[in-house]
């Protein structure tokens, strides 16, 4: 075997080095360290991929209870599990506790339906760490010693109404007294093709506890379904050899062996169990499978004790090493497996350098995030680097071909004719056979384009390629539609998302600089281009009147509204939507900035500048005037939602994030951008001069002198004036409206109080204060934007907030929270919200954090405590986190706020120690604000 590049002995900057070097290798396409990676979904059983129903009920049509005896046709998924980037070859693993109905290959969550509040994964797991190329990778399963609670947790949750809380796993009470095992699964690459594979397995309880571990490989099944062609192969084949491992042959990926050691505490090899990745039709249909040995046949071997389920031949495509072990209480056994090429073996014994290998690789990743990260405290560091780890483990592999999926398989029943009438048959060009990031890769194992966009922020930050290739992705002919609108997730994909993929293009260009301070223009250019189309689309498709008003439906807030803007109004007519007319202008502001930066080495962008420049003053006339005041209510100093009926229009006053989304649609242009592209300059003092009616919707500043000539000076692009912009903050920043003590609630806390309502047709329609789970099943139920903090969204105000204090520095302060008497400047206002954004995952003086919602095993049990999971979104009112358990995708964004309370913190100890110095000289000082930055903390 290769031996390690770098030992744990090895220099701080040696170890620094290390995984950079790694990500220039595969960026160069040197090397391929990003072959295998955690690319297994958590969840394949009841998508839409897997789904060949007739009513496209896909939860019901491919139910938990048929994976483990169905071959999937798309995808495959396991338990802390690793693939190839094309998914091909699988390794996960199986737990069995001697006490379960079925063997513990995946995670078990409630369907939608099944759910009191939608779909929710029933388990404890914890992504600990990984490094961008996954050098190093190491995760956490809780499994506990006592049967599994299957039944039980779905009929308690689905007797359960959604004004009650969810029935969770601990509820049952199987993890009472510590009766469980921490099952850890850690990953080290020796090189891109020779992985070493750690399974340690502690017990928690007070006494011995048996479990069965059987580490598992397998083929993705792509030879049974009768097609050819790109991704389709031949039957790959798995046998036992000589040495007590196995040998794996795929057509595509070559020759590869796993060695496996045996037991560390019996010294006893572990059983090899072999059989095929094929449908148990006989179980799941009652019809004769192709073959005696089947997908399950573990199962049915291991706990139904059936030694004709497996192949006697010790042969197939899909095998395990049965380990059956007895773990004494409050200690470990420790599992090791070597997956490596063929072409890579020397003479070497494989376990003879393992552990070196094992310890240079986490000592590598311990210093690349040592580097990537500023002064960070413990607690702050630990919840940085699981944020990180979440990201990383979030990457799937996704496979989706809709033209396939639609016709159906020459060797399989032909699909239902009312597929061709029903899902995403407007998207038969659509084809993903890409490692993607996730949402959640249990509840959302499918990517979503707004998702998406937000992730590659703090992608950028450790794999800066990663993150442009994938922008760029979604923007390709296979992926975006011929007219120009990009996919938005596999339930329909002809949805509407938010357009962020602008803004994110924008920020990872500016966040991606290279060792020379350079940034990829060939990037900017490639979105801005394609963008183009995608604008042009919301532009044709989403301005009803072509009066610069959009009603874009869901646009990712699922269910904010009075109404679900996705389908047509019970009232006819048509929304004019703040939120949806807020997106648009962000989105045209952005294209504005990247032009300008374009122009900068090519002048013919100067026109599509000029053009997005003036398209956002036209909007943003809109916004505050079309028709008398646009969208903004003069009555409450408010934008809001305007329903059209025939001639009758009126605003649907709620305050929600739809008021205050307009206040994310900003950009500052500075004299020097300006004053160094005359083209654009002329043409913008052309429209400023003769359009003094549109005038008044940029704001200038005084520039500079320069050579004695006076500059343009900053030129403010923003939809309120300084004076709708100061009332709508008047509301955000207060408590009893959208200020939480963890940000920026999604509906103002009033509503509580005060429910909006509106009757029609002798129906009511209502919004309320809703700060956790949905009481309504619009979209699913478990995606609720009526009261919860949602990370993206508060991203995205305190960037804004930064952009304003850019263009009205000290001479704009607002009251921070209004009644406390402190005014603040907006850059201020901005740390003041990222610390209280930071501080949801962070441990208190009593260890809580409160992510966790004050569970005491998080705070006070060692085996908890430093374990940190970021949800979906977050209680309005106490921070706990809500909805998917692992969308460390956009919450990932946290990692920003982390820093900036580090940041804040070392800047008030300069100042403080900087005014002490001067007070120990005889100087008086009084220092102001020192403490603001940090939340206002001492």
């Amino acid at each position: 075997m290769k031996s390690a590049t770098r030992n744990e002995n090895g220099s701080a900057s040696s170890l620094a080095a290390a995984e950079p070097r790694r990500l220039m290798e595969d960026q160069r396409r040197e090397r391929n360290w990003k072959r295998f990676g955690p690319y297994l979904a958590e969840r394949q059983w009841g998508t839409v991929r897997e789904d060949y129903s007739a009513e496209g009920t896909c939860w019901e049509y491919f139910p938990h209870d048929h994976a483990r005896s169905r071959t999937y046709r798309w995808g495959e998924d396991g338990l802390l599990g690793m693939t190839d980037r094309q998914g091909r070859m699988c390794f996960a693993l199986a737990l069995w506790n001697g006490a379960d109905p079925i063997l513990k290959e995946r995670l078990f969550g409630l369907t939608g339906p099944e759910g009191n509040h939608g779909e929710d994964v029933k388990e404890h797991y914890f992504y600990l760490d990984s490094t961008p190329t996954h050098s190093y990778m190491k995760a956490l399963y809780k499994y506990p010693q006592r049967a599994y609670p299957y039944a039980w947790l779905v009929d308690e949750n689905r007797r359960r109404g959604k004004d009650q809380a969810e029935f969770e796993l601990v509820d049952t009470g199987v993890f009472d007294d510590h009766r469980y095992f921490d099952v850890f699964a850690e990953y080290a690459k020796a090189s891109p093709d020779d992985i070493l594979i750690t399974i340690t397995i502690a017990n928690r309880g007070p006494q011995a506890a048996p479990i069965a571990l059987l580490p598992t490989i397998w083929f993705r099944n792509t030879w049974s379904w009768g097609r050819t062609g790109e991704g389709y192969t031949t039957r790959p084949n798995i046998a036992a050899d000589a040495n007590g491992g196995m040998r794996l042959e795929h057509p595509s990926m070559g020759s590869y062996r796993l060695a496996i050691q045996p037991d560390t505490t019996s010294g006893r090899a572990p059983e090899l169990l072999f059989t095929e990745n094929e449908s148990n039709t006989e179980r799941l249909f009652g019809a004769p499978s192709t073959t005696p040995y089947v997908k399950d046949a573990f199962h049915a071997y291991v706990i139904d004790a059936r030694a004709d389920a497996v192949n006697p031949d010790r042969q197939g495509t899909k095998a395990a090493a049965l380990y059956r072990m007895m773990v004494p209480a409050g200690e470990e056994v420790r599992v090791r497996l070597r997956l490596t090429a063929t072409d890579e073996i020397t003479g070497t014994p494989p376990f003879a350098d393992f552990e070196a290998i094992t310890n240079a690789r986490r000592a590598e990743a311990d210093a690349f995030y040592e580097a990537k990260t500023g002064p960070l405290s413990a607690d702050e560091r630990l919840a940085v680097r699981q944020a990180y780890a979440g990201l990383l483990w979030s990457k799937q592999f996704f496979h989706y071909d809709v033209r396939a999926w639609l016709e159906g398989d020459p060797a399989n029943p032909a699909p239902p004719e009312s597929r061709r009438q029903g899902r995403n048959t407007e998207w038969g060009h659509l084809y993903n056979r890409d490692v993607l990031s996730m949402p959640d890769k249990w509840e959302y194992p499918w990517f979503a384009a707004w998702d998406l966009a937000f992730h590659m922020i703090p992608f950028a930050r450790i794999d800066p390629e990663f993150a442009k290739e994938q922008l760029v992705l979604m923007t390709r002919e296979w992926y975006m539609h011929p007219n120009g609108q990009l996919p938005a997730y596999e339930f329909a994909f002809g949805d509407v998302n938010p357009p962020v993929h602008a803004w994110a293009a924008w920020r990872v260009y500016k966040i991606a600089v290279d060792a020379n301070g350079n940034r990829d223009g060939v990037f900017l250019a490639r979105m801005f281009n394609k963008l183009l189309l995608n604008f042009t689309w919301w532009v044709n498709r989403k301005d009803a009147e072509g009066r610069n008003l959009f009603s874009g439906g869901f646009l990712g807030l699922d269910n904010i509204g009075v109404f679900d803007r996705s389908k047509p109004l019970p009232t006819g007519g048509h929304l004019e939507q703040a939120d949806g007319t807020a997106w648009m202008a962000f989105f045209c502001a952005t294209m504005l900035s990247m032009a300008l930066e374009l122009a900068k080495t090519e002048p013919a962008y100067e026109d599509m500048a000029s053009k997005f420049f003036e398209h956002f003053v036209h909007i943003t006339d809109a916004m505050n005037s079309l028709g008398g005041t646009g969208l903004w209510d003069e009555q409450d100093g408010f934008f809001y939602d305007k329903l059209h009926v025939g001639n009758h229009e009126a605003p649907l006053r709620v305050r929600s994030l739809v008021g205050l989304l307009p206040l994310i649609a900003v950009e500052v242009l500075d004299d020097e951008t300006i004053g160094r592209l005359p083209a654009f300059r002329s043409r913008m003092r052309w429209f400023l001069k003769n359009r003094p009616d549109l005038a008044e919707r940029v704001s200038l500043a005084a520039g500079s002198s320069t050579n004695g000539k006076q500059a343009d000076g900053h030129a403010l692009l923003a939809i309120p004036s300084r004076e709708r912009l100061v009332k709508v903050l008047r509301y955000m920043l207060d408590e009893s409206e959208f200020l939480s003590p963890f940000g920026i609630r999604s509906v103002s806390k009033v509503h509580e109080r005060d429910p909006y309502r509106f009757f029609h047709a002798g129906e009511e329609f209502r919004v309320d204060y809703v700060p956790a789970e949905s009481n309504t099943g619009l979209f699913g139920g478990n995606s609720n934007w009526r009261g919860p903090i949602w990370m993206p969204v508060n991203y995205l105000l305190v960037e804004a907030l930064e952009r304003y204090h850019h263009f009205y520095g000290d001479d704009l302060k607002v009251e921070c929270p209004v009644g406390s008497g402190r005014f603040l400047n907006l850059q201020e206002v901005a740390s003041e919200l990222s610390g209280r954004l930071g501080r949801i995952f962070l441990a208190n003086e009593k260890g809580h954090r409160p992510c966790h919602a004050g569970d005491d095993r998080f705070a006070s049990d060692p085996h908890w405590r430093e374990l940190v999971l970021f949800h979906e979104y977050f209680h309005g009112d106490n921070g706990r986190g809500v909805g998917a358990s692992h969308q460390t995708g956009w919450t990932a964004l946290a990692i920003r706020f982390i820093e900036d309370l580090a940041r804040a913190r070392a800047a008030a100890a300069t100042e403080h120690a900087s005014a002490h110095s001067v007070r120990a000289k005889g100087v008086d000082t009084i220092a102001v604000g020192s403490t603001l930055l940090n939340g206002g903390a001492p």
